[in-house]
């Protein structure tokens, strides 16, 4: 079994309702969930729109590989209304979102997969949630904690805004 960290996020429709489905179906899928973070707010990130997100880390442990578990998450995005994945012409307002974050700690790269998400390190809202229900996960490329990258995250954003 793999310990497993998916971050859920949703912009549409009632969003409480999105995420509390999905961590349902991926319970059923993946068996109950280990841990799951408080919902959090946020604006939306890398477009622009009128949605505020509601966003959560959940973790589990599961026999699943990484790549049956991508197809999981797809085909449960898809079951709960999901249209459109994001794309290199950027993202848009969705029902709902799962990426799968950390899958132990193991790297994967393939045309499909990046394990760890790359842009984890950078998201204030896969942060944030995760360190409430997994500070000291060690971040398997950068080597530290998903606690210090948060802080990492902040010290920089505050640098920036000064």
């Amino acid at each position: 079994m793999k310990k497993i960290y998916l971050g859920l996020g949703t912009n549409l429709g009632d969003k409480k309702q999105n995420l509390m489905q999905a961590i349902e179906k991926l319970s059923l899928a993946l068996g109950n969930a280990i841990s799951v973070s408080p919902f959090i707010e946020t604006e939306a990130w890398g477009f622009s729109s009128q949605n505020s997100f509601l966003n959560c880390v959940v973790e589990f442990s599961t026999a699943m590989e990484p790549h049956e578990l991508l197809k999981t998450t797809e085909q449960i995005e898809i079951h709960l209304g999901r249209t459109n994945k994001s794309t290199s012409n950027g993202y848009s307002d969705r029902i709902i979102d799962i990426d799968i974050l950390l899958y132990a700690d193991d790297i994967i790269e393939s045309p499909t997969l990046s394990i760890p998400h790359p842009l984890m390190h950078k998201r204030l809202f896969v942060l944030e949630p995760m360190a409430q229900i997994a500070p000291q996960v060690i971040h398997p490329i950068y080597g530290k904690t998903i606690k210090q990258l948060l802080d990492d995250l902040i010290e920089s954003n505050c640098a920036t805004e000064a």
